[in-house]
């Protein structure tokens, strides 16, 4: 009955003898120790997150992808396409569905892998995988033509949706966006997060830890030159810190150089109203580099450029993208 009380301490001590012949053994040992914690410390936070952040809306089953959505309102269809890392809250927070569904029938989709949408692996999430899905989803929810705002990477899916399917979209507002390949520090630091195997690894134990430490760094950046607004605390950064949906942050930011090559060759072909808005102050995206250039390339295109703004312009100044929404409705014969 000994012989278990007797065989734990010799496997303990022979294991310290070997850490003290290989010291590169127990550095390898503490660090798969200290991943192991945090994986667990973010996994238990993850869950947390969602208890605390229940689904606020529907879900719809589309191509097996399991889409989380909100719908308000009623009139004309106005679909909102949330940019990286943000989810539905974000539109939330602002305001901006409140105030549209006054005038429209507002439905905002978690895209895949944000919020409480799905994100299967056995696809490559782009901007026209995106636009296809939500086609389906569309078509699914009896809307046969919208207007559509993109912010920010939604921009990229609100003009893949234009493009391959026009007949969906009546009318375009595209906020923030990023239109044409430059290069970009995050798109190249996003490529270890989002290689398979790999990145799993990073964003189930560092990336999470990162993020919270750089959070306010982040909004910073987002907003400035303005502050975040109290109104955005509603946005819950727990959710936007889990892992998995910090993945799918980083294959979209890696995403989004070599998408802009493919789509810059598809903008002459969007036919229908464009309003185009961005924040004077942007500093995440040079607004002369991409919205001002998009502007010169779609004919039926407006560009209206609000100053002491950044690119967060619909939390910023969610009037005017309000105002964007209703030019590009009075554009459209409905």
């Amino acid at each position: 009955m000994t012989v278990p009380h007797v065989r734990f301490p010799r496997i303990l001590s022979k294991c310290l003898v070997a850490f003290q012949r290989h010291p590169a053994l127990a550095t390898v040992a503490g660090a798969a120790t200290l991943m192991a914690g945090a994986a667990l410390i973010n996994r238990k936070l993850a869950k947390k997150a969602q208890r605390d952040n229940p689904p606020q809306g529907r879900f719809i089953e589309v191509n097996g992808v399991r889409l989380h959505y909100v719908e308000r309102g009623n009139g004309r269809p106005l679909v909102l396409f949330h940019g990286n890392g943000s989810m539905i809250q974000d539109f939330q927070s602002s305001g901006l569905i409140d105030r549209a569904a006054e005038t429209y029938r507002v439905i905002v989709f978690d895209r895949p892998g944000f919020g409480h949408s799905l994100r299967p692996r056995n696809v490559v999430w782009t901007p026209e995988a995106q636009a296809d899905l939500f086609k389906v989803a569309l078509d699914q929810l009896n809307v046969d033509r919208a207007i559509v705002l993109g912010h920010s990477w939604g921009a990229s899916v609100a003009v893949a949706l234009a493009i391959r399917h026009p007949s969906s979209v009546e009318a375009l507002v595209l906020a923030s966006g990023y239109y044409f390949p430059t290069a970009r520090s995050d798109s190249a630091t996003s490529l270890l997060p989002a290689t398979p195997g790999l990145g799993d690894i990073i964003s189930y134990t560092a990336s999470p830890l990162l993020g919270r430490l750089m959070w306010p760094a982040m909004l910073k950046k987002l907003f400035g030159p303005q502050s975040a607004p109290g109104k955005f605390a509603g946005f819950p950064r727990d959710m936007a810190l889990r892992p998995g949906q910090m993945r799918a942050g980083a294959a979209e930011a890696a995403l989004m150089v070599p998408g802009a090559f493919s789509a810059e060759k598809t903008y002459s072909e969007l036919g229908m109203p464009t309003i185009i808005i961005a924040g004077e102050g942007d500093r995440l995206i040079d607004i002369n580099e991409q919205s001002a250039r998009l502007h010169g390339e779609v004919k039926q295109s407006k560009l209206h450029r609000i100053t002491g703004v950044g690119h967060m312009i619909h939390q910023s100044a969610m009037p005017d993208v309000m105002a964007a929404i209703d030019e590009a409705a009075a554009q459209t014969v409905h």
